[in-house]
Parts: C-alpha cells; structure tokens; sequence
C-alpha cells in the first residue's frame, strides 16, 4: 500500500461533499442524456432502414450492431481512460462526440445509401455487407454511448451509499430512455420530420455537455486511494455475471416475442412499437430505483437478485397468460370510436397490465447485481462496465436468439416455457455462493440450498406447463379478435420469421387467409374477382409479357391468374415470409 498525504486526504474530503452535493443534478443530467439516446435509436433505425431494408434479419443486425457497440464501449472506457481524469469532463467529451456523430450520420446517410445500393448482394455475403454498413453508421456513437455510465460512476465510491446511486443513475437514464421514445413516436417523426428529431437530440447532447463541463470547472477531483491501489473482487462474483447475463437474456428475449404479440393485437405501426418500448422502459426504470434503494439496505444483496429472477419465472407466465389468453378475449369493439387516442390509452392500459410487473423485476436486477458486486476500494467504472456489458451480452443474444430463431423454431408458447427455467437457473446461479458464506454452516446451507432447489423446479415447471398457445383468433382478426371469428373452423396457425398466417372456414364454406391480424385473401366470390383481375390486368396491359414479377404469394390466386397467360415465359414471386409458402396447401380453396 502507497502512503496517503495529508493534501491528498482532503481532496478526497472535498470530493466526497461535492459528490454528494452534485448527485441529484448528475441525475437530471443522465435523463437528458437516455432521451437524446432513445431520439437516436429510432431516428438511426428509420434511417438505416431505408438503406439496408426492414426485414427481420435487417433489423437484427441493426439491434445487435447497436447493443454490441454499447456493450463494447462500457467495457472499454475503464480499461482505456485513466481513472485521473475528472469524470464529468470525460463525460461531457463523450456527449459532445455524440452529438457530432449524430449530424454526421444524418447527412452522411445518402452518400452511404448510394454506396450500399452500388455494392450490395444477396445471400451470405449481402448480409456481411449489411452488418458492415450497420457497423460504420452505429459502432462509432453506441461506443461512446455505452461509455458514459461507466465514465460518470466514477464520480461516486463503491460504498452501499454510491452504488445506490449507480442504480439510480442507471433509472435516471432509462427515464429519460422513456421520454425520449414518447416523445420521438408521437410527436417529433408524427409532427415534424427526422431531420427536426436529429437536431432535438444534438440540442439535447450540447447543453448536457456544457452543463457538464461547467460542473467539471467548478469542482475538484481525485480517485480515492484504494481505487487506485485496487479493490478485493466478491466470491463467485462469476456466478453474478452469468445470472444478470441471463437476465438480460430474458428480458430481451421476452420484449420480442410480447411485442410481436402486441402488435398483433394492437396493428403493426411505430405508435405500437413506441408504447411498448415505453412501458418496458417504465418498467425498468421504476425497478431500478426499487433496487437500488433496496441494494442499499440488505446485507446480502445477491439473495433479493435470486428472488427477483425467480419472481421473474411468475411474471413471464402472468404476461404470456395476459397477452394470449385475456387481453385477446376482453369484451371491447375497437370500431365503436373512431378517436386514435381513446384506442391508444387502452392499449397503453393493457400494455402496463401485462408487461410491467416483469419489467420492473428486470430493472431491480441490475442494481442488485452491482450491490452484490460491489466492494470498497473498486473502480466504480470497471463495476459497472462489467455488469452493464455481461447484461448487455445476455440482451444481444436473447434479441438476436428470439427474433431469428426461437419464435419461428419453437413459436411463442415454448419459447417462453425456455425463458421461464433460464430465469430459475439465474436465480440458482445468484443464490448458490450466498448458501455459502462465511456467516453460515456448512450442513445448514447444503439442506437449504437442496430445498430451494427443490421449489424451484417445481415452480418452474408448474408455471412453464401452464403458458397457452398463441390464440388462433389473434393471428386471424388482431385488435378485433374478440368480436370475430368465434364461429371459425381454424385450418392452420403458424408463426414465421416476419408475421404469423393462419387460414380458417366460415359457418357458410367461405376460406380466408390471414396475415398478422387481418384477412389478406378469401374464396368469397367478389374476392375472387378482385384477387384474378389483379393478375389479368398485370399480363393484359403490356404489349409483351413475357416476365412477371407478384410481390407477395399471399394465397396465390392472383400468381395463378398470371400463370394461365400463353406469352408468359417467366413467373417470379417474392414473398418476404417463408411460411407463407408453406401454408399455400391449406388455402388451396382460395384459389379457386
């Protein structure tokens, strides 16, 4: 150990006061930055898209490209950026340095669109192309993104008192995470444009820059001795890092598949997607200020994160059960008004009833991590970079995992069961070493460590078991599925990479097939007409059709009006969901 000097002593005294002087403005700070961030993220994916395209293998490389950056960038900064640096200077850099990337990218977008459309392929190497594309456009902000917790929790000591206030700095920049996206869905990209959204958030980005700097200028800063010497590292602080992997895991895991089951009971539009996202963010920023003050109180930390992943198992099941089996059933007729905003308060009602219990249990896991963690003398950055990027690893691959794999391999009931016992092995994971700790026998703790797990398994395949299967009137009639269809003879109901599809009888042998939520083609005889007249009108009008192209197979009839052409030469269907072709033999009467 190095000796301390008196003059050091009181810097560090002098620090310590305005640290805790400064921590409700920092926080306000921190809600200022988690809106220009959320702005961004819609703003960027709007745009991106555009270049790349919206389908889902589009979407997840811009989803993983984005959390990659941010999980890279939270680890970096304590390993590459003296701790010697004032924080909230470094943090104001990286505000500006966002801020800059964010103009740049918005009028650097049409150079890059022109690039992608001059070099793009199909196949292996066209999505190789699409994440390099993603890459150049997101890596850069999301790195500095990713950097700024870590970067201000420097700021306070990894005491129970400030790592409370990581986790309250972590809620504060959801909040304003929340903000952000309301704000963005429903009024800048609604009222006014992308370009008004971008120089929103730059706004936002320099006056929180300057604020910081100015803060920086005013007070005085020097890490505390044992940080500079290092702190002692938590045992079986390995099983901490895997249990919050897991969590955010789930969690993201859990938003794909609830709002893709949203969005078919409330329309697939960007009003839908922002009130999701809003209420999961509500969630997680009450949970971690509910964690953090809890993280504050317990002895034992770890053992209140294992209960929040094994509540966890009980609140994926309450929101499967809601989004599958009540809300689709509730006794409302959307048609009786024709106000979007009474509409939208009731999905905003129905959205909290179902996710936000889960939410917030996903919030509290993170502060409760960083208690678990924690322990004096520690640099408050490589704390929470180390939670904040394993969380963020479990969050790529439970979103990448659920949007390209499991929804379509499994569907969403199974799907769901598989969350379920990863939040029961978390809670195992988190619980274990504290069965074990110095304060406790060795015999005692092996009985009580057997008998939870006992429960646990128990409780999880008591609840996994009683998850229902995605409602065939859902897929069939959406926001209307309670009003509709309750005479129906479902023929087939499945769930694809982009959209689930469904085909189904009437009482009076009428066939329809339905795409996300809605009847797309019928064998009803004035469909029929429209669906062939499509087709005729496509090979009538050319003077030579020799080469057709049907966007979308659908049920196929008017692919089949087109086929009976005699000049046809070439027929070429692009149809985005596999499973759609897959169904073709089940809407055979469709087709006449």
């Amino acid at each position: 150990m190095r000796e301390i000097s008196v003059n050091e002593t009181t810097d560090q005294a002098a620090h310590a006061l305005a640290s805790g002087r400064y921590l409700p403005f920092l926080l306000v700070l921190f809600v200022g930055s988690g809106c220009s961030a959320l702005i961004y993220e819609i703003v960027w994916f709007q745009l991106l898209e555009l270049v790349i395209g919206s389908s889902t293998i589009s979407l997840g490389i811009l989803l993983g490209t984005f959390m990659g950056g941010m999980c890279l960038g939270s680890w970096l900064l304590p390993r590459f950026v003296s701790r010697t640096h004032h924080p909230l200077r470094v943090y104001a850099f990286m505000e500006l340095g966002i801020g800059l990337i964010g103009l740049a990218i918005f009028f650097g977008m049409p150079l890059l669109g022109g690039l992608y459309l001059a070099w793009a392929g199909s196949g292996f190497y066209g999505m190789l192309f699409r994440g390099i594309v993603a890459g150049v456009c997101l890596l850069p902000p999301t790195l500095l993104m990713g950097a700024t917790l870590p970067a201000i929790s420097r700021w306070v000591e990894t005491t129970p008192a400030g790592v409370s206030w990581l986790g309250f700095f972590y809620g504060g920049n959801i909040g304003g995470a929340v903000i952000g996206s309301l704000l963005t869905g429903f009024y800048l990209l609604r009222v006014h444009d992308i370009a008004v959204a971008t120089f929103v958030a730059v706004t936002i980005n320099a006056i929180v820059a300057v604020l910081s700097l100015s803060l920086a200028r005013a007070t005085s800063y020097s890490p505390a001795a044992e940080a500079l010497d290092g702190g002692m590292t938590q045992a079986g602080a390995w099983t901490i890092y895997t249990a919050i992997a897991l969590s955010g895991m789930t969690a993201l895991a859990s938003e794909v598949i609830w709002t893709r089951i949203l969005t078919l009971l409330f329309g697939a539009t960007v009003y839908t997607f922002s009130l999701v996202l809003a209420v999961f963010l509500l969630g997680l920023g009450i949970g971690s200020a509910l964690g953090s003050a809890l993280g504050n109180q317990m002895a034992r930390p770890r053992v209140a994160l294992a209960w929040c992943q094994m509540l966890l198992c009980a609140a994926i099941a309450w929101a499967a059960y809601m989004l599958m089996q009540s809300l689709p059933n509730w006794p409302i007729d959307p048609s009786l008004t024709g106000d979007p905003w009474v509409n939208m308060q009731l999905d905003l009602v129905r959205s909290l009833w179902a996710v936000l219990p889960a939410a917030i249990l996903w919030g509290a896991s993170f502060p409760l991590a960083l208690a678990s963690l924690a322990s004096r003398g520690q640099d408050p950055a490589r704390l929470v970079g180390g939670v904040y990027a394993a969380n963020t690893v479990g969050a790529i691959v439970g979103s990448l995992g659920a949007s390209l794999l499991l929804v379509a391999w499994l569907g969403s009931q199974q799907s769901q069961q598989l969350l379920i016992i990863i939040s029961a092995t978390s809670a195992v994971l988190a619980l274990v070493p504290a069965t074990f700790d110095a304060e406790s026998s060795k015999g005692k703790s092996s009985v009580a460590l057997a008998i939870f797990l006992v429960l646990a398994a128990g409780f999880t395949v008591l609840l996994a078991r009683r998850i229902p299967e995605l409602p065939a009137r859902l897929v069939e009639y959406g926001r209307f599925a309670a009003m509709r269809g309750a005479q129906n003879k479902t023929i087939y109901v499945g769930e694809g990479l982009t959209a689930s599809v469904a085909v189904s009888d009437l009482p009076d042998g009428i066939r329809n097939y339905h795409n996300a939520g809605k009847v797309q083609a019928s064998s009803d005889p004035a469909d029929m007409k429209l669906q062939r007249m499509l087709g005729h009108l496509t090979t009538l009008l050319p003077e030579n059709p020799h080469r057709v192209l049907v966007i979308g197979c659908g049920a196929g009839v008017t692919a089949g009006a087109v086929s009976i052409e005699p000049r046809l030469q070439r027929q070429t269907i692009a149809e985005i969901e596999p499973l759609v072709c897959r169904e073709e033999p089940e809407g055979r009467d469709t087709r006449g």
